[in-house]
């Protein structure tokens, strides 16, 4: 699948990638994560239905209902008790969708951004909503289509590719403000 095609193919500039699958599991999704200081981690999540690419800009603490694997809900339907309802990455998916996109768009790729809160209620929210919690904001959560020609290794793995070092390039640029995500 894809993933072994962006391990393969890297991200160029003595980047490290690591990929780790997250079991569909709210309990085992929060043991396995680990998040170094420095460290930018990016989630990938299958999106049955998507006709592109869709970058989501921020993950909801709260409604998470839907079973996982095991039969088990997180308490109290949330990510993390007494946690903020949403959180933002201080990654600007709008304007990191524009610039990639004019990227992408030669290659017949479609790419959003939303900040509804109405990302995947179930496990790729979840971690993503932990993700940014444990990472104070540093995370990004990659839709990608579930099938269809978009969603084949040969067209995919390029995509991610520039959509990922657009997310590098955006977190290096010294005029980008850690905290709030905006440029100043």
């Amino acid at each position: 699948m894809f993933k072994q095609g962006l391990k393969m193919a890297g991200l160029g500039l003595g980047i490290e990638v690591h990929i780790k699958e997250i079991p569909v599991s709210y309990a085992k999704s929060q043991q396995t994560f680990s998040l170094c200081d420095g460290q930018v981690v990016i989630h990938l999540g299958i999106a049955p239905g998507a006709k592109g690419i869709t970058l989501e800009q921020t993950g909801k603490n709260h409604c998470f209902k839907d079973r996982d694997v095991s039969g088990l809900c997180p308490d109290r339907h949330c990510c993390i008790e007494g946690g903020p309802e949403r959180l933002d990455s201080i990654i600007d998916m709008r304007s990191l969708s524009k610039d990639a996109g004019r990227i992408i768009v030669l290659k017949s790729c479609t790419i959003n951004s939303t900040n509804k809160f109405t990302t995947c209620r179930y496990l790729c929210d979840f971690v993503y909503y932990y993700s940014l919690y444990r990472g104070q904001g540093k995370a990004a959560l990659i839709h990608v289509p579930a099938s269809g020609s978009l969603a084949s290794p040969e067209r995919l793995v390029p995509q991610l590719q520039t959509v990922i070092q657009a997310v590098l390039c955006q977190l290096d640029r010294p005029a980008h403000n850690l905290r709030t995500g905006r440029k100043q």
